[in-house]
């Protein structure tokens, strides 16, 4: 099965998500993803297995629990499958992590000259 195919699926991106947050027990992925998703726990157990038979999760057993990571073999092959693409997108995030900057920048010095405003130590003028 193709990458794609893989994370092309929102519950195994929703899983994948979770185990990037670190390792988890398939009884606490499971009750995340029923309740965000209303899917059977057998359901979920499927989706588990796919991520692990194509080797996008590992599972190790501790007592009775199955604890799941992220393998980032995976991950990291898809992301370079994307590398030919980024070009598409990637100046388009260049230029708004430029206008988001210069947003930033604006309000910081709106606000030191509201500050500057606020702070004035000349004393007022009598008549």
């Amino acid at each position: 099965m193709h990458a794609l195919d893989i994370l092309g699926d929102p519950v195994r991106r929703r899983i994948l998500e979770l185990l990037a947050e670190g390792e988890r027990s398939a009884g606490e992925i499971g009750e995340d993803v029923q309740r965000e998703f209303g899917i059977s726990q057998p359901a979920v157990s499927q989706h588990l297995r796919v991520l692990r038979e194509s080797g996008f999760a590992t599972v190790r057993p501790e007592g009775a629990r199955r604890l799941y990571a992220i393998a980032p073999e995976p991950i990291e092959n898809a992301a370079a499958w994307f590398d030919p693409f980024r070009r598409f997108w990637q100046p388009h995030l260049d230029a708004l992590g430029t206008e988001l900057a210069r947003g930033r920048r604006a309000r910081r010095l709106a606000a030191e000259q509201d500050t500057a405003g606020d702070t004035d130590t000349t004393e007022p003028q009598e008549d």
